[in-house]
């Protein structure tokens, strides 16, 4: 399924490498918004046996999502899988196979931005959100960066720093 999506323009206002980087951003907001909530102490008494362990191995769930999205944005900006893999303590070719489908659904998505539920009828976006409708991630991201990134001192602490795709001329 190859139709355009309703977000086609604003995102090609956005360079690949900046999509990636929104997804990682992202997935850091998810990662940096569950261990808060491991953080305070009051409801304690509210979890159920486990629970907190329940918080913590979500987390790591979390920041997996996270680091997959770091690997496709070091791809899109153009790290060698050495670069990367010295970062995993692998080898650049384990580092490749491991993230391999990975990146072969990122570029699968620009190609082919939709597929069917098993119902046949809803299509369902295969680009993740922040890459699907970025300049409404982008809203959200530079506020909660605002919000909780008290030494940043800027207006629009993430989309300011993406490398956007040159204007048509």
């Amino acid at each position: 399924m190859t139709e355009t999506t309703p977000y086609d323009a604003d995102r090609a206002r956005f360079t690949r490498q900046a999509l990636a980087r929104l997804v990682l951003c992202d997935h850091a907001v998810d990662v940096a918004d569950g261990a808060a909530g491991l953080v305070a102490t009051e409801n304690d008494p509210d979890t159920g046996p486990g629970g907190r362990v329940s918080q913590a191995f979500q987390l790591i769930e979390l920041a997996e999502r996270a680091l997959v999205s770091a690997v496709i944005y070091e791809r899109e900006r153009g790290s060698s899988w050495a670069e990367i893999a010295q970062y995993l303590g692998i080898g650049p070719g384990e580092a490749e196979e491991r993230f391999a489908a990975n990146l072969d659904d990122w570029n699968t998505a620009f190609d082919v931005p939709y597929r069917l539920d098993d119902s046949g009828r809803k299509r369902i976006p295969q680009l993740p959100t922040a890459a699907y409708d970025p300049s409404w991630v982008c809203d959200r991201l530079d506020t909660w960066a605002g919000n909780r990134l008290i030494l940043i001192n800027d207006e629009r602490p993430v989309s300011s720093g993406l490398v956007m795709a040159a204007p048509n001329a």
